[in-house]
């Protein structure tokens, strides 16, 4: 059956209107008695991944997650009458002072694994050396309400890995004070042992999340 032209073009037209008169931010309904309108809106929320990692001088988190370059340098002078008796010896420097540095991380994209790494024992220069397992590390709790941070164990290499579960936000908020102190365990031969950047005196903590 043939279709009048006439009609093809009423249809087509009609198609139009009903397309112009269903738009999405807009509704009208007229008449007597009880009416309702409605308008639709769309919202979305990009939130990105964060990582937050401090230990020592940094931005004030949790309201300023921001880098800042500043390392700290954290130094240790056993008497000479107590050289090597096993008493733990307390440093000095730390953003905290006393040998004491501020450690946190924060982020919002589930577990998060920490770890320090050296480039080798402190040494001298002169071929005399010092392991890092004769520094330690020790935990204490700083802000109320977050997850105490383990310190990863210091080695003359990588350190075992520490993982921070997350909770089902996945968002963690964890820091703590480490204070940071010699064992005192060994008589090394006289020197001065690491330092800013050079021998094997630097250790770089990672924190990594998926």
């Amino acid at each position: 059956m043939k279709v009048p032209t006439g009609n093809v073009l009423l249809v087509g037209m009609a198609g139009t209107l009903l397309s112009l008169v269903t738009p999405a931010a807009s509704n009208l309904n007229s008449g007597a008695g009880l009416r309702t309108a409605r308008a639709r809106v769309d919202f979305r929320v990009v939130i990105p991944k964060i990582l937050y990692l401090r230990v020592g001088t940094g931005s004030a988190y949790p309201t300023s997650l921001s880098s800042n370059g500043t390392v700290n340098l954290l130094a240790f002078n056993p008497a000479a009458g107590s050289l090597g008796n096993g008493t733990a010896v307390a440093g000095t420097g730390g953003d905290l002072g006393g040998g004491v540095e501020t450690a946190a991380i924060i982020s919002n994209s589930g577990n998060v694994t920490l770890k320090a790494t050296a480039t080798g024992p402190l040494g001298d220069g002169a071929g005399d050396t010092i392991p890092y397992s004769e520094i330690s590390t020790a935990a204490s709790a700083l802000t109320v309400g977050y997850t105490l941070l383990p310190a990863p164990v210091l080695t003359n290499a990588a350190s075992a890995n520490i993982v921070l579960t997350a909770p089902a936000t996945k968002v963690i908020r964890a820091d703590a004070r480490w204070a940071f102190s010699y064992l005192n365990t060994t008589r090394p031969p006289a020197g001065t042992y690491g330092g800013v950047n050079v021998n094997n005196g630097r250790v770089v903590y990672t924190a990594t999340m998926p």
